[in-house]
């Protein structure tokens, strides 16, 4: 029996275009391979949300593009161009190294 895994990838963008730069950035994997914390990384896994489309990540909710009232144009306190992407890896994917990650046969190649 084949088991699937899901993999999250939360980007904040810079504007709600898919092809803005990537402001902050969370990564969950449902395979237990990897953990991720918040600031554990320097570099977004990927610098536009389009980057991440293009590498098989699949778009599953971006936030509504909603209107700010009356004096809340420049309100800071939250990312809005929030997107979620997903990718779903199956156990014999699992065998692979996650991305990145050379096998030890090959880095002496």
């Amino acid at each position: 029996m084949t088991t699937q895994h899901q993999q999250v990838l939360v980007l904040y963008l810079r504007t709600s275009a898919l092809d803005s730069p990537v402001v902050a950035w969370a990564v969950y994997d449902g395979t237990g391979r990897e953990r991720h914390m918040p600031g554990d990384a320097d570099k977004p896994p990927y610098e536009t949300g389009l980057a991440a489309l293009q590498d098989g990540w699949r778009l599953i909710q971006a936030s509504p593009l909603l209107d700010h009232g009356v004096g809340e144009e420049f309100r800071t306190g939250y990312l809005k161009y929030e997107f979620f992407f997903e990718k779903l890896v199956f156990d014999a994917e699992l065998a692979k190294p996650p991305v990145g990650v050379a096998r030890e046969d090959e880095s002496d190649a």
